[in-house]
């Protein structure tokens, strides 16, 4: 009997063991990836204002510890005054306005795998028809874990 208890808790004993070592796995992705403007090139900053019919790069700099997977570029307007998160800079709003014919401009680009470090460079055209006023610049990345970043950035769209 006494063998049997001795056996009893040695399997219990490599069982927890192994369980343990499994789950505090090294390979366990738990950082989220990193957005930034901050750089010379990056674009647009804050309260930036962007001419109608001009074409721009959007970019930004990101990152992550293992592997990045996609991000995606939304232009939207801040008609009503809404935040998102992250906004730092506070610029200076025109007041309220109704939406007519806004710029809505929402993309998803996929990251070859195996990369820890992208700029994403996008060229977009200001369209002459849109409304003026203040808009929103977002940016997003997902890592290959499934982790999500994002940024906001207010600008305004002028004549």
């Amino acid at each position: 009997m006494n063998f049997k208890i001795k056996h009893i808790y040695f399997f219990l004993l490599v069982s927890l063991i192994v369980s343990c070592s499994s789950e505090d796995s090294p390979d366990k992705d738990e950082d989220k990836p990193s957005i930034s403007i901050n750089y010379n090139e990056g674009f647009p900053q804050a309260c930036a204002q962007l001419v109608k019919g001009q074409t721009y790069n959007f970019r930004a700099q990101v990152t992550d510890n293992t592997s990045l997977a996609s991000y995606n570029l939304n232009i939207h307007h801040n008609f009503d005054h809404h935040t998102h998160d992250d906004q730092g800079a506070i610029c200076e709003l025109e007041p309220v306005k109704q939406a007519i014919n806004p710029l809505i401009y929402m993309e998803n680009f996929s990251i070859e795998n195996g990369v820890t470090s992208y700029e994403i460079n996008i060229s977009v055209t200001i369209p002459d028809t849109i409304d003026t006023g203040d808009y929103h610049c977002a940016y997003s990345v997902t890592d290959a874990t499934g982790w999500q970043s994002r940024t906001s950035i207010d600008i305004k769209i002028v004549n």
